[in-house]
């Protein structure tokens, strides 16, 4: 598949083997979304600011290039079709925007450090102002303009209100395409300003589709069942999971949730295994793993009308990735944090 794919650069979120948003022809799953934006788009009343929402890995970004080509392909909005067009990589438009060198398509995502190698820890101002440089520059034609923030998330402060003032007073045909994997970090005032599209993760058949077209499928992985289940219906999750040891990781943390008393040894081995200088990736997926545990729970007790449970596992999650982001900053001993994470788990998951 990839030989077939233009080179694309390397972004934060770039996986071995599989295309990034960008320059990836397939999209699986979240038809009514895509049939919902291809109506939108035809009539006339597309929003002008769009927020898609959800967990990571699910195709929203893929969705936000697919829908640029469409509007872009098809210029005259009457006569676009009422289903979003598939990228063709033999066109120069889709290389274009897969390359990241087309006039009419701005991606905005974390900046590279020149010099650690790393991509930034945000999204600041300067990369903000690239916005009003790009439309400034390219508004006198009338064409389409479209900006894609992926993720929103990761917009300190000062850049997501040199954003908002950009949202407030839009140029005439410009889509704002902002990604959010976690919603609640961004300005109520973004949020208020963007129609909002809630992303799910991918049914089993569609993710197992997704799986099998990047060497993921039931003949190359041991355990598909287990990979499903623990994916949460996220692509990129379940890429990691395998090339990572994520799957190991997570039956380790049912090994120690699961039993009455918390198992110290065993959090211990798994906090030492996640504290190597070569293991960041793992203790990643861990951190995830742990908070997606938690807002199931939060969800599951929303769900059932436990406004208390909900509101205590909520806490919980909103205390435990100021920890981790307080961890990452400092530079503090990880396997030190997979012990309090666990422990502080287990005993939320006894009490409950």
């Amino acid at each position: 598949m990839s030989d077939t794919l233009p080179d694309v650069p390397a972004t934060h979120d770039t996986i071995d083997g599989i295309p990034a948003p960008s320059a990836n022809p397939a999209l699986f799953g979240h038809p009514s979304v895509r049939s919902f934006l291809a109506q939108a788009y035809q009539s006339g009343h597309m929003h002008h600011a769009l927020l898609l929402e959800g967990p990571q890995g699910v195709g929203k970004t893929t969705l936000a290039f697919h829908l640029a080509g469409h509007m872009l392909k098809h210029p005259v909005q009457r006569d676009a079709p009422l289903e979003l067009s598939v990228p063709d990589f033999s066109v120069a438009p889709y290389r274009q925007i897969a390359t990241g060198t087309h006039l009419a398509v701005l991606h905005i995502s974390r900046p590279l450090d020149a010099k650690t190698g790393k991509f930034k820890t945000g999204i600041t101002v300067d990369e903000i102002r690239r916005v009003t440089h790009f439309l400034n520059r390219t508004a006198h034609d009338g064409a389409w303009r479209i900006v894609i923030v992926d993720p929103a998330d990761d917009m300190n402060r000062n850049a997501a209100n040199a954003l908002l003032k950009t949202l407030e007073e839009p140029p005439q045909r410009t889509l704002f395409i902002l990604i959010s994997h976690s919603s609640g970090r961004l300005l109520p005032t973004i949020r208020s300003r963007c129609q909002s599209i809630r992303f799910e993760g991918l049914e089993r058949g569609d993710l197992l589709s997704a799986l099998a077209t990047i060497g993921l499928g039931a003949d190359q992985v041991p355990d598909t069942e287990a990979l499903v289940t623990h994916a949460d219906g996220s692509v990129r999750k379940a890429a990691l999971l395998v090339a990572f040891g994520g799957l190991e990781i997570s039956q380790t943390i049912d090994a120690i949730l699961t039993k009455p008393v918390f198992d110290v040894p065993k959090a211990q081995a798994l906090g030492t295994a996640l504290s190597g200088r070569d293991s960041e990736i793992q203790f990643d997926l861990f951190l995830e793993d742990i908070f997606s545990r938690i807002a199931t729970k939060a969800r599951e007790a929303a769900e059932k009308g436990a406004v208390a449970e909900a509101n205590h596992w909520s806490t919980l999650w909103q205390d435990m990735q100021g920890e981790a982001r307080e961890a990452d900053a400092f530079n503090l001993d990880r396997k030190q944090s997979v012990l309090i994470f666990l422990d502080r788990m287990h005993r939320a998951l006894r009490a409950s």
